[in-house]
């Protein structure tokens, strides 16, 4: 197999973009089973016996009391709501493990250790690896086997692993999990998962299956006025439910009065054109109503991208890429957010303007 490194400068430079045969990768991922190298990633490890009440008062998800073995997503807010950082957490084994994109971990750990003052926590950096498996076929028994697991842990958990480190599994959408491990048995893992059947497959695999699901990443579906209402992320990163964090104010007064101004949607693109880029303004009649994100080519579903464009933009309209590439987009209806439930807040002032009860 000959790797072909990711296109730098990119967010995944430094990792690998494909084996060759990057629509094959594709369709073993939907049919069997890949292991893509995410070892770019970057990853923390806090300690301490305050860590959890700490980081639970500087971010959006309820951690205070998160229990041994639990995994889940989390976010760092500025003051206006908008979205800073968004890492995956992982409790296990007396610590927790923050992962998180590689140009954000610098930036993460300078932010974290000014907020330390006086608790007790300790934050590091980690030599952690992370291999992700997508496919059906990761429940396989070979491949269970392989991880020294007897079947695949339960949606938003964690595993130890014999040697240090850990298998994670954050949804239910698929069988889909991380193997997160010292550095330093990054090959001895890889190659035990090839030998059990999996394939080698690059981060264009991953980034394909990703943009189908809709799942937005953080600098490329992202901007700087993004808060997390607009990109699915209240509810998998953000808790309603607990005490003050910087920006809540924000995410409280669009949950209960309010709409987020704009929706993450899967865009489907014209083929027969270059590639636009991610930041693209996406237009219709000449007039800017979104931002694209993420782009790839899909072995189903051709090129197709992510994009942030305005609340309540119809599905059916024309839609064209402005920058370098123009070419035409169209919007997947599939992808719409379905219509949003009148907020508590926003119900009591209509009910008090009506003058009902």
């Amino acid at each position: 197999m000959s790797a072909v490194p990711a296109p730098d400068p990119g967010p995944d430079a430094g990792a690998v973009w494909h084996y060759g045969d990057p629509l094959g990768e594709q369709r073993t991922a939907a049919h069997a089973a890949v292991v893509v190298d995410r070892s770019h990633r970057a990853v923390l490890a806090l300690t301490g016996a305050e860590r959890k009440t700490w980081l639970h008062s500087l971010s959006t998800q309820h951690v205070s009391d998160l229990g041994e073995g639990t995994a889940t997503q989390n976010l760092s807010l500025d003051g206006q709501g908008r979205v800073e950082d968004h890492w995956l957490q992982t409790e296990l084994s007396g610590r927790t493990v923050l992962d998180t994109e590689p140009w954000r971990g610098e930036p993460l750990l300078s932010y974290l250790r000014k907020m330390v003052f006086w608790a007790d926590v300790v934050i590091e950096p980690a030599e952690l690896a992370v291999l992700s498996l997508l496919g059906p076929a990761v429940a396989d028994a070979a491949v269970l086997d392989a991880l020294g697991l007897a079947t695949v842990p339960a949606d938003g958990s964690a595993v130890a692993l014999d040697g240090g480190g850990f298998v994670r599994r954050l949804t239910s959408g698929g069988a889909d999990l991380d193997v997160v491990v010292p550095r330093e048995q990054h090959a001895r893992w890889w190659d035990a998962l090839v030998a059990a059947g999996v394939r080698p497959a690059g981060v264009w695999a991953y980034e394909a299956h990703r943009v189908a699901a809709v799942q937005a990443r953080l600098g490329v579906d992202t901007d700087e006025r993004t808060i997390p209402h607009e990109v699915g992320w209240v509810g998998p990163a953000v808790h309603l439910d607990k005490g003050c964090y910087r920006g809540q104010e924000t995410v409280a007064r669009v949950h209960n009065l309010g709409k987020p101004p704009r929706m993450l949607v899967l865009l489907h693109l014209d083929g027969s054109t270059d590639r636009p880029a991610p930041g693209d303004p996406l237009l219709t009649a000449g007039r800017a109503v979104g931002r694209l994100g993420t782009v790839v080519d899909h072995v189903d579903h051709g090129p197709i991208a992510l994009a942030l464009v305005k609340r309540g933009l119809s599905a059916d309209t024309e839609l064209t890429t402005g920058g370098q590439v123009e070419t035409a987009a169209a919007i997947d209806p599939d992808s719409v957010p379905a219509g949003d439930s009148v907020g508590a807040g926003r119900l009591a002032v209509e009910r008090l303007r009506s003058g009902t009860k």
